[in-house]
């Protein structure tokens, strides 16, 4: 038996050092201009860890799985909240905690992401997180509803085994820091597969100006959706060159994309809950551009959340927030419908190829062939 868990707190995701690549480092090029980082964590105040496991078990099954946790104020998330607003393109999946999201504006916590069948078991070990930081309310309990969201890893992962623990939550939790995000086959997105390639975690950012001021908005997706042919990268249809290591068959195809993808944006610019709904359904825009048409069985779900206003969510009776005009928001929504792409991209290019249970594989996507298709179509940057 082997046994590998990582715990990716802070991995870096650059070309430099023999990192893996990432999508501009081919030369794929993307509209708008990235933060420093070209991350999530672009925004200030934003941590993401993720947890990683990765065993072959004695009976021969393969676990490929994890969590990854994005906490919108880093520790500070475990006291004052942030405006949040979520949208579902399609609804086959799970995203806990909408209910209230949608009721009362706030989000009230981290936003956890995982494999299906270990949504119960994340929830409720964010919740015992929160107890004991301590601090609770006036009551002397803390009510919680967590968002905890989900895509299916069984295609590799062993995901009736239940592998995923309370000690791997806390470990993403407490080990969530700023900096670069690990990308590809990590945390949540271990074992998901998008396009039938191997995929994973992704993410990317943009800086944008409103009303006179520089925002920051940044994306994390868990990527598991899609079939091959319907792949566009950079506008070029790469699924329908790239038929190599196809996982499904045509009468899948038929069948349509019974995939999944959970997509965070998080900005510091000033929006209210209403906006950040508005905000959350334009990053189906960017799945759009990737070919994604969210199929019957697939589960497209978002959320948005906003760090300013820190002091209008401190519990006052009456507080007082700042916010955009409506018709300021524009340029937010093209940074979303951009940095979703690209975050998307992102995952793409990062992840490796990955065997799993049950002797099923997933092969991730061949740079050099990408590449040359790109180049076919005139889609090509300037490499860095």
């Amino acid at each position: 038996m082997s046994r590998l868990l990582i715990a990716c707190l802070g991995l870096v995701s650059t070309f430099a050092g023999g990192a893996e690549p990432r999508a501009r480092d081919l030369g794929i090029p993307f509209e708008g201009t990235p933060g420093p980082l070209n991350a999530i964590t672009d925004v200030a105040g934003v941590t993401v860890g993720h947890v990683t496991l990765i065993e072959d078990l004695a009976d021969g099954r393969k676990v490929r799985t994890g969590v990854t946790a994005i906490l919108p104020r880093g520790r500070a998330t475990l006291n004052t909240p942030v405006f949040g607003g979520w949208f579902s393109l399609n609804g086959n999946g799970e995203m806990t905690g909408t209910a209230w999201l949608q009721e009362s504006g706030s989000l009230e916590g981290p936003v956890l992401l995982t494999n299906t069948h270990s949504v119960g078991v994340v929830r409720d070990a964010v919740i015992a997180w929160r107890v004991r930081a301590g601090a609770a309310d006036a009551s002397g309990y803390w009510w919680s509803l967590p968002v905890v969201a989900e895509t299916w890893d069984g295609e590799l992962n062993d995901i009736n085994g239940f592998h995923v623990r309370p000690e791997h939550v806390d470990a993403a939790l407490s080990g969530a820091q700023s900096g670069p995000v690990a990308e590809g086959n990590v945390g949540g997105g271990t074992g998901m597969i998008c396009h039938e390639f191997k995929c994973g975690i992704g993410t990317a950012s943009r800086v944008i100006g409103s009303d006179g001021t520089n925002y920051t908005l940044g994306v994390l997706v868990q990527a598991n959706y899609g079939l091959r042919d319907s792949l566009l990268i950079a506008g070029a249809p790469v699924g329908q060159h790239l038929r190599n290591d196809r996982i499904y068959s045509a009468a899948d195809d038929a069948a349509g994309d019974t995939g999944s993808i959970i997509i965070v944006i998080a900005t510091d610019a000033p929006l209210l809950p209403h906006q950040l709904e508005r905000i959350s359904r334009r990053a189906g825009m960017g799945l759009a551009r990737m070919g994604s048409s969210a199929g019957n069985g697939s589960g497209d779900l978002f959320v948005a959340f906003s760090t300013a206003n820190e002091s209008a969510l401190a519990g006052r009776a009456r507080p007082q927030a700042t916010f955009l005009a409506n018709d300021r928001m524009d340029p937010l929504f093209v940074a979303t419908v951009q940095a979703t792409e690209e975050a998307i991209t992102n995952a793409l290019i990062a992840a490796r190829d990955m065997q799993g249970t049950e002797g099923r594989h997933a092969k991730a996507i061949d740079h050099e062939a990408l590449v040359a298709v790109l180049k076919r179509y005139g889609r090509l940057a300037e490499r860095r």
